[in-house]
C-alpha cells in the first residue's frame, strides 16, 4: 500500500471510529427551570468526565417549559422551581408519562432591590402591597422610603413570566399570604409589572434602575444589588437570603429545587440522577450558590 493510499485509510478509519464514538454516546435531554439552568449547565459540563459515553443537552425557558416537556414525553429530566400540580402529574398520565420527583437543592428566592435604595428589609405584608393586585404601595414614599436617584418615587415593579416556577412560587408563599391577610384582595400579581423572561434579566433592570425591586433565585446576586431581609409578619425574625438559611429553612422564601423523570430513572438518567445527589454533584450546586440536599464537605 503507498503512502497516499495508507494516509486516505488511516483518515477514513479515524472517522468511522470517532462516527461509531458519537453514535455510542448516549444523550440525556435536560430542560426547564431558569433558576436551575446555570447548576444544570455546570452539572452537564461536568459530567462527562465522570462517564465519556453521556452527553447531556441543557435548556431553560422556565419551569412550565420543563414540565410541558415532561407531559409530552419530549425530555429525559424536567427542572422545575415548584412542585408539578396535579392537574399536570393527571396529563402526563393520560399521556403515557410517569412523573417521579427528585429534590435536588434548595434555593433562597432574594428580593431585590438597588444598591441606593436605603430600604434594608419587608415583610410578606409589605411586599404584598407592592407586588399584588389592589395593592396600595405605589411609590418609595408609602413605605417610608426616599430612593436616591429616584426622581419620580414610582416603585419599578420587575416580575417573572408566568411559566416561571419562581413566579408560581412568589405567589403561593407571599401574595397569597398577603390576600390572606387581608393587605390585598387577590394573591395574584398586580397589572403593569415589568416580567422578565429570566432571573438574570431581573438582576439586570433592577441593577440599572434606582426605582425597581424585583425577585428571583440567590444564585443570581451580585455585588451591585442590595439582598432585602425578609420577615413573615411585623416585628417577626427578620432573616437574610443565603445558601445556610436556605438549607436550614429559616429563610421565609427558602424553597426546594426539583428533577423529575419518566417513571424511575434507568441507565445512564439513573447514574446522572446518582450522581447529581451525590456528593460531587451537591458540591457543584453549592458552588453555584444553591444549599444541597445533604451535608457535603467540599
Amino acid at each position: 500500500m503507498n503512502l497516499k493510499r495508507m494516509a486516505m485509510y488511516s483518515v477514513t478509519t479515524a472517522l468511522v471510529i470517532a462516527t461509531q464514538h458519537a453514535t455510542a454516546n448516549e444523550l440525556i435531554q435536560n430542560k426547564g427551570s431558569d433558576t436551575l439552568v446555570n447548576v444544570a449547565q455546570a452539572w452537564a459540563e461536568t459530567y462527562p468526565t465522570i462517564n465519556p459515553a453521556v452527553t447531556v443537552a441543557v435548556s431553560g425557558g422556565g419551569s412550565g417549559t420543563g414540565i410541558a416537556a415532561m407531559i409530552n414525553g419530549t425530555v429525559d429530566i424536567a427542572n422545575s422551581s415548584r412542585k408539578m400540580k396535579e392537574k399536570e402529574i393527571k396529563k402526563a398520565r393520560e399521556s403515557g408519562q410517569d412523573p417521579v420527583e427528585f429534590v435536588v437543592g434548595y434555593d433562597a428566592l432574594a428580593v431585590f432591590i438597588h444598591e441606593d435604595n436605603p430600604a434594608t428589609s419587608f415583610t410578606f405584608n409589605q411586599l404584598g402591597r407592592i407586588f399584588g393586585r389592589g395593592g396600595d404601595a405605589t411609590k418609595w414614599s408609602d413605605l417610608g422610603h426616599k430612593v436616591p436617584g429616584c426622581g419620580s418615587d414610582e416603585i419599578v415593579v420587575v416580575s417573572r413570566q408566568n411559566n416561571s416556577g419562581t413566579y408560581a412560587y412568589f405567589k403561593s408563599s407571599v401574595l397569597k399570604s398577603a390576600a390572606k391577610a387581608g393587605v390585598i384582595s387577590k394573591g395574584s400579581f398586580r397589572q403593569g409589572t415589568l416580567d422578565m423572561h429570566g432571573s438574570k434579566d431581573v438582576v439586570d433592570l433592577v441593577e440599572k434602575t434606582p426605582c425597581a425591586i424585583g425577585y428571583s433565585g440567590l444564585a443570581y446576586a451580585t455585588e451591585h444589588l442590595k439582598l432585602a431581609c425578609i420577615s413573615v409578619e411585623e416585628g417577626g425574625s427578620c432573616v437574610s437570603p443565603s445558601v445556610a438559611t436556605a438549607s436550614d429553612r429559616s429563610y421565609p422564601i427558602a424553597r426546594p429545587l426539583f428533577m423529575y423523570t419518566n417513571g424511575q430513572p434507568k441507565g445512564a438518567t439513573k447514574q446522572y440522577m446518582d450522581w447529581i445527589l451525590s456528593d460531587d454533584g451537591q458540591c457543584i450546586l453549592k458552588k453555584k450558590g444553591y444549599a444541597p440536599v445533604h451535608d457535603v464537605s467540599c
